[in-house]
């Protein structure tokens, strides 16, 4: 196999947790929304879980980014 096409691949796959982080976004306020709706009172108590869980999140996925960037012009 080609060094070339073997870093695009790999690029790509690395990319591939970028969009796992996005379905794991929607799912998060998703699920945060389903228990705002079922329980009002208790959104105040979970509301800085969700924005450390969206955080942790978006972080992973930024950081499949980068490893794809590093494999497609750093190696």
């Amino acid at each position: 196999m080609d060094p070339v096409a073997a870093k695009y691949i790999g690029a790509g796959l690395a990319a591939i947790g970028t969009g796992a982080a996005a379905v794991g976004v929607g799912t998060l306020f998703g699920h945060f929304l389903n228990g705002a709706l079922r329980n009002p009172s208790a959104v105040e108590g979970q509301f800085g879980r969700l924005i450390f869980g969206f955080a942790v999140t978006e972080a992973l996925g930024i950081f499949a980014l980068l490893i794809s960037f590093l494999l497609l012009f750093a190696v």
